[in-house]
């Protein structure tokens, strides 16, 4: 699967702490339902045989609605459960090993805190960015909040697209508006919604007009 900059447009990321009245598998396609462009699956305490069950039937789902669907950090999961792709970190593997590993057809994303990160990453095989944080957030305690400036450096030095993560929610997604990314990637404004499927299809009609756009460009 080619990465397409649309993919980016609402990037739903799982988190367990989120799973109250739906199943993960519920909440995510309750989200599909609502229009997210793109699921990661980032869950760091399962057991691996559940986990890869887990990722089995949420690819399946995603594919049904022509969403990609990316695993976080574990590149043999990605390759074991057939996902669309892998996004890694600056702390995981380096990311031609992994291009090498998953071979030229799957979605290779990578987290970039600088221009310098950014352009090594992009030269070593990614197809996106994730940068951030871009707001405080609580749901990774180590985050560091990236400047307004930073974000636009960023957008403006590489040609792949690049999704803003970390603390964006509903208030304040419109405040990356003219920074240059191609959309958000949420956690607990998605999972942590009461209606996940109401809250997905407010906030792709946020992030369309964040980028710009006045209607889903292509498919997605």
């Amino acid at each position: 699967m080619k990465c397409d900059k649309n993919y980016m447009l609402l990037y739903a990321v799982t988190d367990r702490a989120w799973v109250g009245k739906q199943t993960l598998y519920q909440q995510v396609e309750s989200a599909l339902k609502g229009g997210v462009t793109c699921v990661q699956l980032r869950e760091k305490n399962m057991p691996r045989q559940a986990l890869l069950q887990q990722a089995k039937e949420i690819g399946a789902l995603c594919k049904s609605y022509g969403v990609p669907f990316i695993v976080n950090d574990d590149v043999q999961l990605a390759i074991d459960s057939g996902a669309d792709g892998v996004h890694v970190g600056q702390g995981d593997m380096e990311v031609s090993q992994v291009r090498k590993m998953v071979g030229p057809d799957k979605i290779i994303g990578v987290s970039a805190h600088t221009v310098q990160q950014a352009l090594q990453a992009v030269q070593g095989g990614a197809d996106y960015l994730g940068v951030g944080a871009v707001f405080s957030t609580s749901t990774k305690a180590d985050a560091t909040t990236l400047s307004r400036q930073v974000l636009t450096d960023i957008c403006v030095a590489v040609s792949v697209p690049v999704v803003a993560i970390g603390g964006i929610n509903q208030n304040n997604i419109g405040q990356l508006a003219g920074t240059g990314v191609n959309g958000v990637a949420l956690v607990s404004a998605i999972f942590g919604a009461e209606d996940i499927q109401q809250q997905c299809s407010r906030l792709k009609q946020l992030s369309m007009q964040m980028v710009g756009q006045t209607q889903p460009q292509g498919e997605v």
